[in-house]
């Protein structure tokens, strides 16, 4: 969440920064945010007031009783205990309204950093790189949907997969299954220079996915185990941004990066009338998430080296690629500033999301608390986060099955991932 102190040194800056993202109920939300934390502090203010005076009142009744003067201490504890009871109930105040204030920041999204453009939704995110390897020209034999080559090679059975689990779930059979292994396998050793790998629980607890952002306001794309309060996560970023959850690391420690390799589950609630068809949206799927934690200063870097590591993964599969920057009107409610990478498939004729990349600033650690201290300073300050998905599954397994479709009909494994494919250089029909 933002800081609430914005509100009180720059609230004109708040509101000029969040109308950026074209969503004209924010105004209102931060005037509700600004109320209430008034009213809070007010509150506040009358509770210390009342606390210092009942302090006072019991240094009085200390003494009276003292000096033997018993008559005067019990009518001091008799208002010792009046003001008592109006500070328990200030408190409940405080209590309340600090809930109320939570509620409110918990739903207002970040303020876009000053570098990311401008735009109101998808159709003005610019793209920044690319194409990149995209040929003068595809064959025919590239032009079929990667659904109709994965049945007819058998190595997607989602009929089956809907039988045993229900619509969008998606299942990977033979080379198929290896090839989705052979992709996450592939995204862990190219990270492993730098990140520590973490094999972290799919389901947490409500909190957890509350300090990525995902709830409130995406409740109803997730999973929820509610007899438990557990939830199956919707991507490795989440388990791994609460790594440090509560705690206070030192700036030595700074940068902390990790990766993990997940399955994620995503009930796709707003999904009607998109494509679901072969692997292109489904309930559950692999990726390989790489997160780190940083000091505002080092973020920036940070940002420019997640985004070329998860470049580097496409640009290694050979596969045609762009990159954009997510403007302000399409960014999501945690971001500070972000890039999506995408791929073309040119059996479904159109540029897949593979990958988005993602600076949260203070946003996400400010509800996980997690902080750091400063070498020879006193106190502490709230982390940055940033992620990115260094390689998401299904939709790269879909442009490979398109791209590399041979004319025969079979398709040719990228070179990068031959080590994990057990000697197959091409999925070829069953004999």
């Amino acid at each position: 969440m933002i800081d609430v102190r914005l509100l009180r040194t720059n609230l004109d800056g708040v509101k000029a920064a969040l109308a950026r993202r074209g969503k004209p109920e924010l105004a209102a939300q931060i005037d509700q945010a600004v109320t209430l934390d008034s009213r809070l502090r007010d509150i506040t203010s009358e509770r210390d007031a009342l606390r210092a005076e009942v302090n006072d009142v019991s240094k009085q009744v200390g003494l009276l009783r003292r000096d033997k003067k018993n008559d005067e201490a019990e009518a001091l504890m008799e208002r010792s205990r009046a003001l008592g009871e109006k500070e328990k109930a200030l408190q409940a105040e405080a209590d309340a309204l600090q809930e109320d204030l939570r509620q409110v920041l918990l739903r207002i999204p970040n303020l876009p950093h000053a570098d990311a453009p401008d735009g109101a939704g998808d159709h003005e995110n610019p793209v920044i790189k690319g194409p990149v390897n995209m040929p003068a020209s595809f064959g025919d034999h590239q032009r079929v949907p990667h659904w109709e080559t994965a049945v007819s090679l058998g190595i997607l059975d989602n009929e089956r997969a809907t039988k045993i689990s229900g619509a969008m779930f998606t299942m990977q059979r033979g080379l198929g299954a290896t090839l989705s292994r052979a992709l996450c396998q592939y995204a862990l050793d190219m990270n492993a220079d730098a990140f520590e790998e973490i094999r972290p629980p799919s389901l947490v607890t409500t909190a957890t996915l509350t300090a990525t952002g995902q709830l409130p306001k995406f409740a109803d794309d997730a999973y929820a185990i509610e007899r438990d309060d557990l939830w199956a996560i919707p991507t490795a970023e989440v388990p791994l941004t609460s790594l440090y959850a509560g705690e206070v690391l030192d700036e030595t420690q700074l940068p902390a990066r990790f990766m993990a390799y997940s399955s994620c589950y995503r009930r796709e609630a707003g999904s009607a009338g998109r494509d679901t068809r072969g692997m292109l949206r489904a309930h559950e799927f692999d990726k390989v998430e790489i997160l780190a934690l940083a000091t505002p200063e080092q973020s920036p870097d940070l940002l420019v080296e997640l985004r070329d590591r998860a470049e580097r993964l496409i640009a290694g599969l050979g596969l045609p690629y762009r990159i954009i920057e997510i403007c302000t009107g399409d960014m999501g409610g945690s971001h500070h500033r972000s890039f999506d990478l995408e791929v073309y498939a040119p059996g479904c004729d159109n540029w897949l999301e593979v990958s988005s990349v993602s600076w949260f600033s203070d946003y996400q650690a400010r509800r996980a608390d997690i902080r750091f201290k400063r070498t020879g300073q006193k106190g502490t300050e709230i982390a940055n986060t940033l992620n990115g998905s260094a390689l998401a599954v299904p939709r790269v397994w879909a442009a490979i099955c398109e791209n590399f479709r041979e004319a025969d009909g079979s398709v040719r494994i990228p070179q990068v991932l031959l080590p994990y494919m057990r000697g197959a250089t091409h999925i070829r029909p069953k004999a």
